[in-house]
């Protein structure tokens, strides 16, 4: 008999795996070879094939980011092919580019979402990575600004967005009491790209022109396609199901209805706005959507600021190999602290990040030697190291791991309209004042004002649990049941025809 035939009880009665002793767990899984669907819980591994998923979702990262953290020395070669002179909007036009792609990441994540839980981790991020690949490959052969909206901004950015967010969503298939770490381990390995394509990028491929940039850049997207492979979901051990129900199959509400009604109920299942029924995930999300209006800004312009800021310079990318190795160290420090963080405090790293953030690029303008640029650059890539570390852990405490995906899926598509707008209002207002001085001003406020807003999230939650514990039901109700329930009988990014694999 497969692990998965095997019936098990209503989960909701046991306590978390990864709370139990040692001996009660062997109970919990069915044994001590810890197979999945032995028992009602789920222990993930904590390591073992975990580890290769790891490099490989630090390679999705990496070479994704990594290209986006450098945009700005592209932006610089893309000016020169199609600024015109005297032309007063070329800066709007151009940021386009690069925040069209950054945008659709975030945009086209609720879909994702659905495609992650429908189709699996692995087959999203490979196809999500192959049309990232063709987006870069295509913008070689593009000659115009329109042209290079669609393959960089559209292709790129859509592929990207379909190969990052299973890159998440798999490593709590692995990955439980230390996914901090592992989370931590991604994204600071990552940043070892923002280190070193900045330097590829000015010293090896700019000389050779911007049609052979974007097709070596297309490469690190295809080695991509190929370790999404190694995505390979874990059963989540028959969770919550009861006898006469099929293997992998779960009872759709509705499916003796009507051929509508079971159509609406499998659009339910798979693209569902439950995790919206959490207060403290709808104040999170409000407040990181507020936050990044400001986010990418310094990114997309930083480069032109400095040309224009220190003329007799040619070590701008200097800034971005900063931002990049203080992320890296930032992600893994922050990381692991944030395993030692208990339950939603950690939304004040979050909080703490997002303030300094805003601080520093209110400081750009300020620096009026390129030293003090430097510093800046480092405590922004700091803070962009907690930021991104941080936000799965986030998800998963708030609404659990069987809504983890769309939580983190709806979270960036409210990011991508901000951070799209924020880059082109930053070129608009350089283009209207002269300078980037009142630009980087006012991206510093977003950030502020979205991390007083993350403030609040620990003290409503504070606040519901003492509800809760009064017998009074609220929201808190909902967010215990969606910590229990499962999408399916599986964990996001599990599919049916995945079970024998």
């Amino acid at each position: 008999m497969h692990p998965e035939d095997r019936d098990t009880g209503d989960p909701s009665a046991a306590p978390e795996p990864e709370k139990l002793p040692a001996a009660e767990r062997l109970v919990e899984t069915g044994g001590a070879d810890g197979r999945p669907g032995s028992g009602s819980g789920f222990v993930p591994p904590e390591g073992g094939f975990g580890w290769i998923v790891v490099f490989a979702a630090t390679w999705c990262n990496g070479s994704i980011f990594g290209i986006q953290n450098s945009f700005g020395i592209l932006h610089m070669m893309l000016l020169r092919d199609h600024a015109e002179p005297g032309d007063q909007g070329s800066q709007f036009r151009v940021a386009w580019v690069g925040a069209l792609a950054m945008g659709m990441i975030f945009f086209c994540s609720p879909v994702v979402s659905m495609f992650t839980d429908h189709f699996g981790c692995r087959k999203t991020a490979v196809g999500g990575a192959f049309l990232a690949f063709l987006g870069l490959l295509t913008s070689s052969f593009a000659n115009s600004l329109g042209q290079r909206y669609f393959t960089y901004g559209i292709l790129f950015g859509c592929g990207s967005s379909f190969a990052f967010q299973p890159s998440l969503v798999i490593l709590g298939h692995y990955f439980r009491r230390r996914l901090g770490l592992a989370n931590g381990v991604v994204t600071g390995g990552s940043s070892l790209f923002s280190m070193g394509l900045p330097v590829l990028l000015k010293k090896v491929v700019e000389p050779l022109g911007l049609a052979r940039t974007f097709q070596i850049l297309s490469a690190f997207m295809l080695v991509q396609a190929l370790l999404a492979l190694t995505f390979r979901p874990l059963l989540a051990s028959g969770m919550g199901r009861g006898p006469g129900v099929a293997a992998g199959k779960a009872a759709v509400p509705g499916a003796s209805g009507s051929r509508c009604q079971r159509g609406l109920a499998e659009v339910k299942k798979y693209f569902n706005l439950r995790v919206f029924y959490v207060v403290t995930y709808r104040v999170w999300a409000f407040g990181v959507a507020t936050a990044v209006l400001g986010y990418f800004v310094p990114y997309i312009h930083l480069i032109n600021f400095v040309k224009d800021q220190f003329p007799e310079t040619e070590k701008e990318w200097v800034l971005l190999v900063c931002i990049g190795a203080s992320s890296g160290v930032g992600r893994l420090v922050f990381g692991k602290v944030g395993d030692l963080i208990p339950g939603v405090k950690k939304i004040y790293m979050q909080v703490a990040s997002f303030m300094v953030l805003g601080l520093m690029s209110m400081m750009i303008p300020l620096c009026w030697v390129f030293e003090g640029l430097v510093v800046v650059c480092i405590f922004l890539g700091l803070c962009d190291g907690c930021f991104i570390t941080i936000m799965a852990p986030i998800a998963f405490e708030l609404v659990g791991p069987m809504r983890a995906s769309q939580a983190i899926g709806y979270l960036l598509g409210l990011m991508a309209l901000p951070m799209t707008a924020g880059p082109p209002i930053a070129g608009l207002l350089h283009d209207y004042f002269g300078d980037y001085h009142v630009a980087f001003y006012l991206a510093g406020v977003p950030p502020i004002v979205g991390g007083m807003v993350l403030f609040c999230v620990p003290l409503v939650h504070r606040r519901m649990m003492k509800e809760e514990q009064k017998g009074e039901p609220d929201d808190h109700s909902m967010d215990k049941m969606l910590k229990n329930c499962t999408n399916g009988d599986m964990l996001p990014g599990y599919t049916d025809m995945e079970t024998h694999i």
